[in-house]
């Protein structure tokens, strides 16, 4: 599908004359395109968009930007949105498309009529689909699941939004975005190490995001009424639970591309005020809904929860009344979990010895909740019924697991939790070992199984893996 060019010289979306950098560029239509063998490839065009809108966010920070719908529909930006959401997978939504479906029809076919229906103002978002996964304490939270198409018209949005509201977030804010995440988080824990934590708990977050407060939110940055109307169809859109539609008057899905990054807008207010008013109390530290605040003294600990409670009710978000509590870290008294770690100061042995000094530092390690979690899962991929596999196939369904737990926790103080899960695990290769030998198992054999000889077959062993961030 041609389409026509911006006149030359003519206001790009970000200010400054376009000098034709804001083309439209349709999925099968002709494109001006260089000879040069290493003409700009699509994600390069993507970042230079990315870059553009974040720069002009940076340099105006009271702008409101007018021209943004058509950059989600862009060719280049729908392709990468497509990359994403694949590499991704995930399940099908309510029309049961799943990737491979997409694929085998045809993945240019299938944008150019995402890029039609968006461009035509045709495009209307699907129901989602109502899933439940288990929680730790038995409850189960619930997840929406998006149609693929919605996912990809999500990602594409994400990719032309969130350039412009990260040039308003917070340095306290690690959740879902880019060049951050939760070692960084936790890092800064580490290195402040107050004694008095504020571990907060938002009741139902992502069930009760008022959507009036959140589209006020995105107004200050975005004045585009085409996308405006684009993130109100996925906040009223219907839920399909059990077979039933259902319309939410409040709320944003769990697992919908852009919600992270609705989160963080909707938030983004909290982090404002607290470091324009409260960053005397403590140093609040907040990934997506899950915040705590260090503070000095258990006076100003108190003040903090008493100012956070405030900000939230302007939000219409209340603390969980249950799970919300100050800890007092003092001498080793007490812990917290914070992004599936147990975080608690401890005595420096070595600073004893030589000084006869008690320093406690900060340290972190897999929470109980991690720990049942990654044996849960080696069990479920190791039952008895696998005894007659070859081991070298259970090993290689092992290793991603183990590869990934292992880099998240590699970062803190989790020596003792790395070996107590190599041990758990060659119990239970062994164990698959002996009930495939039964009878016939000879004596001594089976102690010729030992943690180096299944690492020798390839098992990857978490003991000595550990690396702090400097070092990483």
């Amino acid at each position: 599908m041609g389409v026509k060019n911006n006149a030359s010289g003519g206001k790009g979306p970000c200010g400054g004359r376009d000098g034709g950098e804001g083309k439209r560029e349709g999925m099968t239509g002709r494109t001006s395109r260089s000879n040069h063998p290493e003409r700009q490839k699509p994600l390069d065009k993507v970042l230079r968009l990315q870059s553009r809108l974040r720069e002009a966010a940076k340099r105006h920070s009271g702008r409101r930007f007018h021209a943004l719908y058509d950059r989600i529909w862009r060719g280049d930006v729908l392709r990468e949105a497509w990359k994403r959401v694949k590499r991704n997978r995930g399940a099908a939504g309510v029309d049961a498309q799943t990737i491979a479906a997409i694929e085998q029809y045809g993945e240019e076919r299938f944008l150019s009529e995402t890029q039609s229906l968006l461009r035509a103002g045709k495009y209307r978002p699907a129901a989602v689909l109502r899933r439940y996964i288990p929680k730790a304490d038995g409850r189960r939270r619930p997840l929406g699941i998006p149609t693929v198409r919605d996912r990809v018209v999500q990602a594409a949005a994400k990719l032309v939004l969130e350039p412009v509201f990260e040039a308003d977030f917070e340095e306290c804010s690690h959740g879902f975005r880019p060049g951050r995440g939760a070692t960084g988080a936790l890092e800064v824990l580490r290195k402040t190490a107050h004694n008095h934590v504020l571990d907060a708990d938002i009741r139902d977050f992502f069930g009760t995001m008022d959507h009036q407060v959140l589209m006020k939110r995105i107004e200050r940055r975005v004045s585009d009424r085409r996308v405006l109307r684009l993130v109100r169809q996925w906040l009223r859109a219907k839920v399909m639970d059990d077979g039933r539609e259902s319309t939410t008057l409040a709320g944003v899905p769990q697992g919908g591309v852009i919600s992270p990054l609705l989160s963080n807008i909707y938030l983004n207010y909290l982090d404002g005020v607290w470091r324009r008013q409260c960053t005397h109390l403590g140093v609040l530290v907040r990934y997506a809904d899950d915040f705590v605040v260090m503070c000095r003294t258990a006076k100003e600990c108190e003040e903090a929860e008493r100012r956070v409670r405030i900000i939230l009710e302007r939000l219409k978000l209340e603390l969980h009344p249950d799970k919300t509590r100050r800890v007092d870290l003092s001498w080793g008294k007490d812990g917290f979990d914070f992004l599936g770690c147990h975080l608690r100061k401890r005595l420096s042995g070595p600073i004893w010895e030589k000084e006869r000094r008690r320093v406690y530092f900060l340290q972190r390690g897999p929470s109980q909740r991690s720990m049942k979690r990654v044996r849960q899962r080696v069990k479920e991929l190791t039952p008895r019924a696998r005894c007659h596999d070859d081991v070298r196939e259970v090993i290689a369904d092992l290793n991603p697991v183990l590869r990934g737990w292992g880099n998240y926790f590699r970062t803190g103080n989790a020596s003792n939790q790395f070996i107590d899960i190599d041990r758990y695990v060659w119990r239970r290769l062994k164990t698959l070992r002996v009930k495939r030998a039964g009878r016939q198992l000879r004596a001594g054999v089976a102690e010729r199984w030992s943690e180096d000889y299944l690492v020798g077959l390839g098992l990857h062993r978490l003991r000595g893996t550990v690396r702090y961030p400097e070092v990483t």
